[in-house]
Formats: structure tokens, sequence, C-alpha cells
């Protein structure tokens, strides 16, 4: 066992995105590219000597190699102790909560997400930081520098650690602690839910059909809803994590969850539908015959989260991120607190999130989440809705027209135009920046727009300023269009086009959204030129 100091030249694509560096596994394994990234997060964590790292992941082909290789690198780069998930295994949210737990400076996360698994498809490398959550731009700036500048990196050459079983073993001088991946996460949950409330839901014949997609939720969904709350055995599907996902796309959206989704609108509809992601951040919500849009999921939990005992002293403020439909803020506005309107990605959530300006926090991409972790958390979204039907012994697809009733209701969806080349998706951005001056008055459709700019958000904790974050575009019909390109796709370009109408007139919420929609869809593919700049007449998926 000794230290090696391995030569080594930068790669040019190690820049982190939002959510870490994502790429193809064919990309991660070319000789020295992981180590090159790891390093280079490593030489970027200030005071590491002596410190606690956590390592785990989503279990997707390269999870358990990584995971390996970062350890044997963590106790040559000054690592004290480091605890990893049982078989390398650890859900976003759990690492988040185990971080924050056990005083660690951080975590490496190993994930994409709801990418695509398998030797063909995706992998990722993140850094949490202490508080839990991703790693802010100031940092993954720094490591993207060290990329650049990096001639060498350390690790212990010594062989293979077991994974299989918990317990205590050494690299080096680093002591390393195999824990169970589900305990502190599990610990934690105990604290914010009713468990003795939906144990006896369940009890009295509740039927709830969860869809783990064959990712790393698995374990913890058994663990909880079969093992502690007593949901009979059979209600986690795909609960093995599998290195490829079952050979299915982990993204939990009546696309890619179809049987869940066609099962809760059938004749033999269980009480309650959920899904949860590639590493467990995300979440899909399906009321029997009644798909529950994330942005709505969003405003139905900050609405009842006092009946949570976790959360019974009330909610002190909401965030969502800008292309989020605006439900949560007029459930907030009800409430009395503030809502705060971010960038899309999760790290923005943070700030506020430690400065006690907010309780609960979401995303329209199915993340939502509270000031229990620093990361979304797709398992806590689903008992939260089940402590809320425990609680007021209603069923969920009522919960939802109640809210419509009294809130109004943010018809919704999303269009992605995914691998579009890059210059012309960029072409078509500045197109649109180009014309916010003049749009405001115009007629497009039916719609007259009422006000369009580029999002550029100023934090309100340390006032840091995050510009060029997608166009908006109001319109005085109460409707809006979003237009981003987003940073977690790894070929090519994703144009993301947020479409949404509120209707607070009883007579028409319960229209089919795509009727409600197709006016607001016609003005974006207009004053966008979709076609035109991408070559491409329809979405590749909308949700």
């Amino acid at each position: 066992m000794r230290l090696k100091k391995v030569p080594t030249t930068p790669f040019s694509d190690q820049r982190p995105g939002t959510s870490g560096l994502r790429k193809k596994v064919a990309v991660f394994q070319q000789q020295h590219y992981v180590e090159n990234f790891i390093q280079s997060i490593f030489n970027s964590v200030p005071n590491r000597d002596g410190s606690t790292l956590v390592v785990g992941g989503d279990g997707r082909f390269l999870n358990q190699q990584v995971v390996q290789t970062t350890l044997k690198m963590a106790a040559a780069n000054g690592f004290a102790r480091a605890l990893v998930g049982q078989w390398g295994l650890l859900s976003t949210p759990a690492a988040s909560c185990i971080i924050r737990k056990h005083g660690a400076i951080g975590g490496i996360v190993l994930s994409a997400s709801h990418n695509p698994g398998g030797p063909e498809g995706d992998f990722g490398i993140k850094l949490n930081t202490a508080n839990g959550g991703p790693a802010p731009e100031s940092i993954t700036s720094a490591i993207f520098e060290e990329t650049r500048n990096i001639t060498e990196y350390r690790l212990i050459d010594t062989a293979d650690l077991e994974l299989h079983q918990t317990g205590i073993q050494r690299i080096g001088d680093m002591l390393v602690e195999v824990v169970d991946p589900t305990a502190d996460y599990v610990s934690l949950m105990r604290e914010l839910i009713d468990f003795s409330a939906i144990a006896r839901m369940f009890a009295g014949g509740f039927r709830l059909q969860f869809d783990a997609m064959h990712a790393v939720t698995g374990p913890y969904a058994r663990a909880i809803l079969e093992g502690e709350l007593g949901a009979p055995v059979g209600t986690v599907i795909n609960g093995v994590p599998k290195a490829d996902f079952g050979g299915h796309h982990p993204d939990p959206n009546p696309v890619h969850a179809r049987a869940l989704f066609d099962l809760m609108h059938s004749a033999n509809a269980p009480d309650f539908g959920a899904a949860s992601d590639g590493d467990g951040d995300r979440n899909m919500i399906v009321a029997p015959h009644l798909f529950v849009t994330p942005s709505d999921s969003l405003a139905i939990l900050a609405a009842h989260a006092h009946r949570a005992p976790g959360y019974a002293a009330g909610v002190v403020g909401v965030a969502r991120s800008m292309p989020t439909s605006r439900a949560v803020d007029r459930v907030a506005a009800t409430l009395g607190i503030h809502a705060y309107e971010t960038p899309t990605g999760w790290k923005f959530f943070g700030n506020l999130l430690d400065a006690g300006l907010i309780t609960l926090c979401g995303e329209e991409s199915a993340g939502t989440s509270s000031n229990h972790v620093r990361e979304k958390d797709g398992l806590w979204a689903v008992l939260l809705w089940l402590n809320i039907l425990a609680a007021t012994g209603k069923r969920a697809q009522d919960i939802v027209r109640e809210h419509w009733a009294k809130f109004g209701r943010d018809y919704y969806t999303r269009h992605d135009y995914e691998e579009v080349d890059s210059v012309a998706a960029e072409r078509l951005m500045s197109h649109l920046r180009d014309k916010l001056v003049c749009l405001p008055g115009q007629r497009v459709g039916e719609l007259s727009v009422a006000a369009a700019d580029d999002f550029r958000y100023v934090d309100p904790v340390d006032a840091s300023m995050t510009e060029h974050q997608g166009v908006r575009i109001t319109f005085q019909e109460g409707a809006r269009v979003v237009f981003r390109l987003s940073g977690t796709g790894t070929s090519g370009a994703t144009l993301r086009v947020y479409i949404e109408r509120y209707e607070n007139d009883r007579e028409r919420l319960e229209l089919p959204p795509a009727d409600v929609l197709a006016p607001v869809v016609d003005a974006a593919r207009e004053i966008a030129q979709i076609e035109a700049f991408t070559d491409r007449n329809e979405p590749s998926v909308i949700t």
C-alpha cells in the first residue's frame, strides 16, 4: 500500500454544470479522465486534511469502479475518514442527509440523475459541500480551473475494498466506514413524517404503487413503505437497482414511467401512484385518473405541510425555479409568506434554506424538497403526500381538485427539443433576446404580450447575481412561456419550452390541458421560430 503520484495532462471538456460533470460513459472510461476530475475537486476543497468525506452514487454502470477510485484518491489527499454506502450506493438525498448528520466536509456523489445508464448511457460526478448541497458556482469554477492546469493526481495503490458488507476498513491512514445506505435517511424521515398515521392507513386497505425504476430508491422505498409502514410486499415495483436501470430511462414522468401512468388511469387503479428517478431526487405523483404536475404538487405540499409533524410550526417561505408554474406563489400569498423565484438548479435554493428564509422548494422537473436536506428528495415528497392523505382522510384526486377550486389551476406543460445543434440553439436564444424590447404590446395569435425579459436573479442572501437564465414572455390572458437551454444533457443542446396558463373559472378547471394550452404553444413557436432555427416541427418529449 503506497502513495502514487501519476503524471497526467488536462482534458478540455471538464467544465462542471449545475449538477456536476455529466458525460457519456465512454468519455469517463478514457485513461485518467475520472482521476483528473476527482483530483481537481480535491484540489478545490480547502481544509480537507483530517476531514470526513461521504462517497456513493446511484448504482449506474461505472459506479462501483469510480467509488473505489475516489476512496483511494481521498486517502492520498489527506482525508481522515470516508463514509461510503454499502455496495457503493447512496441516493442523492441520503448523501445530503449523511453529510449533514456526520459533519462531513462534503461528498462525492456519482450520478447522472434521470439520464439513462448502462455502457452506452451517461455517468456523472459532482461535489456536495458541507451543507449537503451541490457546490456553488464559485467552487465549480475553481474546479474547472484546476482541470485546465492539472499535471498529476494522487492515490493509494492498494486492492479494492469490500463494499458488500457494513463495517470499518482502512486505506493507508484513512478510516473507511461502509454504512447501511438507508439507516440515517429512514431515521430522518421518522422525525418529519407521521409514520403511525400512514401505517394505520395501509392497515385499513390503502393501496399504493411505487415504481423505483430499477434505480437507487428501491432499497429506501422498501425499507420505509413495506418495512416501516407495513405496505404489502409488492407495493414497490422495479425495486432492485440495476446498472442500466433495467434498460429503461429512469425519469419519473408519464413518458418513461408509462406502465405506472397507465395503471393509475385504469379501472384497477390503486389509491395512489408514485415513482422516483435514477438517483432518488425526483418524483412523479399520480392520483387515480389524474396526473399531478410537479408544479401543482409543490403548491399542494406547501398548502398542507403543517399536517406532518416535521412542519407543524408552519412554512416560513417557499421557493420555485423560474420555469416552474406560479401555483405555489398563490399558496404563499394566502399564507402570508414570501415566494422566491430562482434560476434552475438546486444550488440556488441552498442559500435560502441555510438562511432560514424558506421551508419548501421545488422545480417543474419533478424535484421537490424541504429544509431537511439540501437536495431534491423524491421519496420524502411521496411520504409527505401520504401523510397529508392520512391526516385528512381524503382521496388524492379530491385534494387536487379542492386545491384548484380554492386557488385556481395553472395548466402546465414542457416541450423538450433534445440533441439540437448547439450553434442553432444559441442562435435561437440570441434571436429571442434581440426581440425582447419590441415584444410587449404585440398580438400573437389569440394572445397579447404583456412583458418580456431575460431572467436575472439577485440572491437575497449574498447579493450575488446570475444572468441570462431564460427568456420569459407573459401574456395579458394569464399565460406565460419560458425558453431556456438545459445543462443536463450530454449531447448537443436541449431547448426547453415551458408553457402555462392560469384559469380560475370553476367551469374551466377540468378541461384537457392540451386544449387550454394550444394557443400558448402556437404563440411560443411563432415568437421563437423554433422550426426555422432547429429544423424540428415537433418536440422530442412533451411532459
